[in-house]
C-alpha cells in the first residue's frame, strides 16, 4: 500500500535517502560515552555518505528514549531502529500511515501510537528524559517547538526538518528581520544549530518552498533570572507590533506595573521614557528581554 499525502496535515513525504540518514545522524544522545558529535554533524551537512550505526562503548548508558513525530512512511524510522543507543517510540496522526508502518515495520507494536502530538500527555509516556526527531508538518511545525518548550527540563535535544523560513527564524540572532518570538523563546532554553538546506525535489509531492534541518540542544540555563510567564507575555506582546517601538505595545503592561506601584502619568511617562523602550522588538537579545520583563514586573 501506499500512502497518500494530504494537504490538510501537510503532508511532504521526503524520499531522498541521503538526506534521511543525515537527518538520523545529526541526532546525538544526551551524556552517551563515544559519541562524536562533530563527526554527526559533518555528515549530516553532505560531507559523509555514510549513516552510521553506533557501536556503544561498554561503560555507555541505557538506550535513550527517542520519540518521531509524524513518521510517515517511515523514511528516518528505518533508519531510526538501526540504532542501538535509542529507545523510539512514534507518534502518527494519519490512520493511513499508521498501517502502513504496522505492515511494514518489524517491532511496531508497543512503539507506535495513532494519537496528535500535540495533545499527547508526554509526561505519562517519558516519565524521565527524552528527545525528539521528525520531518515536521509545516502547518504545525511551530506549535511542536512551543510544545517541546513546555518539556524543556526533559527534552535536551530535537533535531527537526521545517520550512527553510522557520528554521532560519528559529536561528537567526537580534538585529534582523526574521528574529522573532520562536527565536527569543528557544533560544532562551536551547543551543539552535542550522544544519543544512533540503530543496524541494527531495519530497513527494515537492513542497512550493525549501526545507531546513535543525538541531536544538538544550543549554545549561537552569532558570531565566525572572518571571517566566511574564517573560513570554512580554515576548509576545513586543512582536505583535514588531515593527513599533516597544513603547506602543508594552504600554498596558507598564501602566498595569503603574497602577500596581501606584505611580502618577508623570512616573508612568517617564517610566516608558527611557532607552530600552524607544527600541524595536528585534534589536533586544533574549538577556536584554531577561532585563525588560524584571523592569515591568
Amino acid at each position: 500500500m501506499e500512502v497518500r499525502a494530504k494537504k490538510a496535515l501537510g503532508q511532504h513525504f521526503l524520499t531522498d535517502q541521503k538526506v534521511a540518514r543525515a537527518i538520523v545522524d545529526a541526532l546525538e544522545i544526551p551524556g552517551q560515552a563515544g559519541n562524536d558529535g562533530n563527526d554527526r554533524t559533518a555528515r549530516a551537512a553532505g560531507n559523509d555518505g555514510g549513516c552510521g550505526n553506533p557501536v556503544l562503548p561498554a561503560d555507555a548508558k541505557h538506550p535513550f528514549p527517542v520519540l518521531e513525530v509524524g513518521p510517515g512512511m517511515g523514511v528516518l524510522t528505518q533508519y531510526l531502529m538501526q540504532r542501538d543507543d535509542i529507545d523510539l517510540k512514534l507518534v502518527e496522526i494519519d490512520t493511513e500511515s499508521v498501517e502502513y508502518l504496522l505492515e511494514h515495520f518489524q517491532g511496531m507494536q508497543g512503539r507506535l501510537m495513532e494519537a496528535d502530538f500535540l495533545t499527547l500527555k508526554l509526561e505519562k509516556i517519558f516519565p524521565e528524559e527524552f528527545a525528539v526527531i521528525g520531518n515536521f508538518p509545516y502547518n504545525i511545525s511551530s506549535q511542536i517547538f512551543f510544545k517541546v518548550l513546555d518539556h524543556k527540563d526533559r527534552v535536551p535535544e530535537v533535531v527537526g526538518m521545517v520550512q527553510k523560513e522557520v528554521a532560519e527564524r528559529i536561528a537567526e540572532k537580534p538585529g534582523t528581520k526574521t528574529y522573532g518570538i520562536l527565536s527569543v523563546l528557544l533560544q532562551a532554553w536551547y543551543d539552535i544549530e542550522y544544519l543544512f538546506t533540503v530543496g524541494s525535489g527531495c519530497f513527494a509531492p515537492p513542497p512550493k518552498v525549501e526545507s531546513a534541518v535543525i538541531r536544538l540542544t538544550r543549554n545549561s540555563r537552569k532558570d531565566l533570572g525572572c518571571d517566566e510567564a511574564l517573560f513570554k507575555t512580554v515576548v509576545k506582546t513586543a512582536f505583535g507590533q514588531r515593527r513599533k517601538m516597544m513603547r506602543n505595545p508594552l504600554k498596558p503592561l507598564a501602566k498595569a506595573k503603574a497602577d500596581r506601584e501606584g505611580w502618577t502619568a508623570e512616573q508612568l511617562s517617564a517610566f516608558l521614557a527611557q532607552p530600552v523602550f524607544s527600541q524595536r522588538p528585534e534589536q533586544l537579545s533574549v538577556e536584554d528581554f531577561v532585563a525588560l520583563t524584571n523592569l515591568l514586573a
